[in-house]
């Protein structure tokens, strides 16, 4: 499909906004989340939290058109969570923009850091100008998404690089949303001296004097993890998912760390 100027897709959102809002709490937190399906929705919709630990029939069952629902749960497990819509077809659901992500920290938080930031990859499935994604392309048993991009628009941080300073700390967390796609996110020029993926620590430091670090972190959709790098010179890192069959299709950005000149 060639997707001309000013290409309009109807969504569904949390919010109003795809990705849904980052909710960021600590472990023994309660959370509370009022669900509200407005009357003028067309559709039955849920919410599902990958952090929480209920009955799928009960805070999870899919609300009507003006009805409402209560969805409380404790978080009792730090990491990076998805939450998205679980009414079926779930996936045209996921697929049209209902999905987001939970951080949780440790009871005690995270360690201080310079700059953080938030990536949720996800994928576009175009459907008609004007109407919701297709359920049919995003069902295909070899995904051929038309964007593959990291909060909602394509490139958007290759447009406008994430200022960085030069030799600070960052923290970036990362979810891939799928629906479909794997994720293989890597910053270009730099090593990850930090990494929370699924309950698996690589922590800075780790076996001195040789310091284990990472190039890539794996997901899966529906897998999250935190990823602290620092930029060891002035320049620019492009941050990307290392499957660069889908980089062409937006899923690629950009970090400028100090003036973005390594020559001065």
């Amino acid at each position: 499909m060639t997707v001309a100027d000013g290409y309009v897709q109807k969504v569904w959102t949390f919010g109003g906004t795809v990705p849904g809002p980052v909710i960021r709490v600590r472990v023994g937190d309660t959370v509370r989340v009022h669900l509200k399906n407005p009357k003028t929705s067309q559709l039955g919709h849920s919410i599902d939290f990958h952090a929480s630990q209920v009955a799928w029939n009960d805070e999870m069952r899919t609300i009507n058109p003006g009805e409402e629902l209560l969805y409380e749960w404790t978080a009792d497990y730090a990491g990076v969570w998805m939450y998205h819509c679980g009414t079926n077809p779930t996936l045209h659901h996921i697929a049209n923009g209902m999905y987001g992500m939970v951080i949780v920290e440790p009871k005690d938080g995270l360690p201080e850091v310079d700059r953080e930031f938030f990536f949720v990859q996800s994928e576009w499935y175009l459907g008609p100008q004007k109407d919701v994604a297709s359920l049919t392309k995003a069902a295909a048993a070899a995904p051929a998404p038309d964007f593959v991009v990291f909060n909602g628009i394509a490139s958007q941080y290759k447009d406008h690089p994430i200022q960085i300073a030069t030799g600070k700390p960052v923290r970036i967390f990362v979810l891939d949303a799928g629906p479909n796609i794997d994720s293989s996110f890597h910053v270009v020029g730099t090593i990850f001296d930090t990494v929370v993926k699924e309950g698996i620590v690589l922590a800075r430091g780790q076996a001195n004097p040789d310091h284990w670090g990472s190039q890539a972190v794996d997901l899966s959709p529906a897998q999250g993890a935190i990823i602290g790098f620092m930029a060891a010179e002035d320049g620019l890192y492009p941050f990307v998912t290392h499957a660069f069959n889908f980089v062409g299709m937006g899923a690629i950005g950009l970090f400028q760390a100090g003036d973005g000149d390594p020559t001065n």
